[in-house]
């Protein structure tokens, strides 16, 4: 760690204090990641983020009152640069695809060690997803005998689906590509268009689900 750089600020959403407070504890003997504030259902969590616009947000999704789904995309549209990871005991294709769909860039189960935490909290900040394997291959389990999206892809997008599956960011594409910045944003905008996607994060998990790289 860069000791002038400054530490992530991590927020906790979760109805049970027990989860809460074994959160704090772990991200406390971290020394790259900041505990900032906890709410205990997500319209507290919206409150809350107005307040101290942490850089992630660790949500659990089944919550009452208003969910973390609802949360997520309420925050998403209002905090675009806040990164939330959907942190939840279930693996449920459902839950996941409502995650995703409202905005969360990672979803990783409960049950992860604070080490894998950690790195994806690190991921989501620099703008990478992480999914949970279990999660994955929850997924994949339903994408059933309709055939694939992306069927209409193109061998560079898929060259670029893969590069984007892989965590690269346009200018990394770009290199490993040798092309433009310019011409890899048309790419990747033509690749989330042809998925019915709306954004990166959406585009990995639907190229996971039906094994598109």
């Amino acid at each position: 760690m860069v000791h002038n750089q400054p530490r992530i600020r991590v927020m906790i959403v979760d109805d049970h204090p027990v989860v809460r407070d074994g959160l704090k504890v772990g991200l406390t003997a971290v020394p790259d990641l900041e505990f900032v504030g906890e709410a205990v259902n997500g319209a507290e969590a919206i409150s809350l983020c107005a307040q101290i616009r942490p850089d992630v947000i660790l949500m659990d999704i089944m919550m009452p009152e208003v969910d973390g789904a609802i949360a997520t995309k309420s925050i998403r549209r209002r905090f675009p640069g806040v990164q939330i990871i959907a942190l939840t005991s279930f693996e449920d294709p459902a839950l996941v695809q409502r995650a995703i769909q409202a905005g969360a860039i990672g979803y990783v189960l409960k049950n992860v060690t604070m080490e894998k935490l950690a790195e994806a909290i690190r991921a989501a900040h620099a703008g990478y997803p992480t999914i949970a394997p279990e999660a994955t291959r929850a997924l994949m389990q339903t994408s059933g005998h309709a055939p694939p999206p992306g069927h209409d892809l193109t061998h560079r997008e898929r060259e670029i689906l893969a590069l984007l599956v892989k965590g690269c960011t346009n200018q990394e594409i770009a290199a490993r590509l040798s092309i433009s910045d310019s011409t890899t944003r048309f790419h990747v905008s033509n690749v989330l268009s042809k998925l019915n996607v709306g954004n990166r994060t959406e585009a990995v998990y639907l190229a996971l689900e039906h094994k598109l790289v």
